[in-house]
């Protein structure tokens, strides 16, 4: 998922990492973790604050310039775990990736948000600091949110084509009047969250 770079030593970087996806009523929640390059690209913030276009240009240069990873939890797993605790494993696995590709272990990982996965996940094992505000704060957790944000959007654009009544790919899957106008009118498909109560209230017997 990178350009292949040199195995550096433990402790000689940091990896940011943010998530896209915790609040829409269907679709995976998604991390992405990075080790930027130096220089670092020019105009990193926090994705929502920046235009599609910016965003995908973003993208583009963080790809191939530094060292980045995601990681995916889909709708089974979250209705399985809750939201909370899917965003954290989604978090672990993009860090576990990024340090498979580096051969080596970060000196910290910065963490978008008042929590980190420490203690709640099984497989986290780094020093990790939470970052409120992060993604407009850390250029690194800037850079993840971007590389979040765009794989979780085109995963949805592509879900969109199978399943096209829902708009998701204008909303992400994010609860908007069209989308609950047409999980009332078609009802959830396999890609909604069945623990949210949206989804939820529409499967109760009446």
């Amino acid at each position: 998922m990178t350009t292949p770079m040199p195995l550096i030593r433990s402790g000689d970087f940091v990896i940011g990492v943010d998530e896209a996806g915790r609040g829409p009523l269907a679709g995976p929640v998604v991390a992405g973790a990075v080790v930027l390059c130096k220089p670092r690209p020019a105009g990193l913030d926090d994705s929502k604050k920046l235009s599609k276009a910016r965003r995908g240009e973003l993208e583009a240069t963080i790809k191939r310039r530094c060292t980045w990873a995601v990681g995916v939890v889909d709708v089974e797993e979250i209705d399985r775990l809750n939201i909370f605790g899917a965003t954290m494993l989604a978090m672990t696995r993009a860090v576990l990736s990024l340090c498979e590709q580096l051969g080596g272990e970060p000196a910290e990982v910065l963490v978008d948000g008042n929590l980190t996965p420490h203690g709640r996940t099984a497989d986290w094992r780094w020093k990790a600091r939470a970052i409120v505000g992060g993604d407009a704060l850390e250029p690194c957790i800037s850079a993840a949110s971007i590389i979040a944000k765009e794989h979780r959007d085109r995963m949805m654009r592509q879900l969109a084509e199978i399943h096209p009544h829902y708009g998701w790919e204008r909303n992400a899957g994010y609860g908007t009047a069209e989308h609950l106008a047409a999980l009332r009118e078609h009802g959830p498909t396999p890609h909604h969250r069945r623990s949210f109560a949206p989804v939820a209230q529409l499967e109760m017997p009446l």
